[in-house]
């Protein structure tokens, strides 16, 4: 059964992941886009703001692609990881740690659910599993 309960976080984080990406790539799901997504980065101070927007959002498309699938887990977990800390650093360190004031809290349990999984293994239902 432990075997499924990896499956089940790494489909619903890493699609989610992949969706987020998406957003920010092709501006699919109500996101904004490449030329959008870096405007509002370079709002915050990270320029070039498309290029940062390009970068992130390939982190979070191939990162969530990679953990759906359990393929080159401790890779996936470390794009995802690397974006939800520039997240808080760049975005909602400065609000504290709660959700409801836009902290941190679910940002820093997304990064610990990546590495905990890389550090246990994807599971028996993973590419990883059928590569070894």
């Amino acid at each position: 059964m432990m075997h499924i309960g990896i499956l089940l976080i790494r489909l619903a984080v890493g699609l989610t992941f992949v969706g987020h990406g998406a957003q920010k790539l092709f501006g699919w799901f109500g996101g904004y886009g490449l030329k959008g997504t870096g405007g509002w980065l370079e709002s915050i101070g990270l320029k070039p703001g498309v290029t940062m927007a390009l970068i992130a959002g390939l982190a979070e498309f191939v990162g969530g692609l990679l953990f759906a699938l359990g393929l080159f887990t401790p890779f996936a977990a470390l794009l995802i990881a690397a974006t939800m800390f520039v997240a808080i650093v760049k975005v909602h360190a400065p609000n504290g740690f709660w959700i409801t004031q836009n902290g941190f809290e679910y940002n820093l349990i997304l990064i610990v659910v990546v590495i905990g999984v890389a550090l246990i293994g994807a599971g028996d239902y993973s590419i990883d599993a059928l590569i070894k």
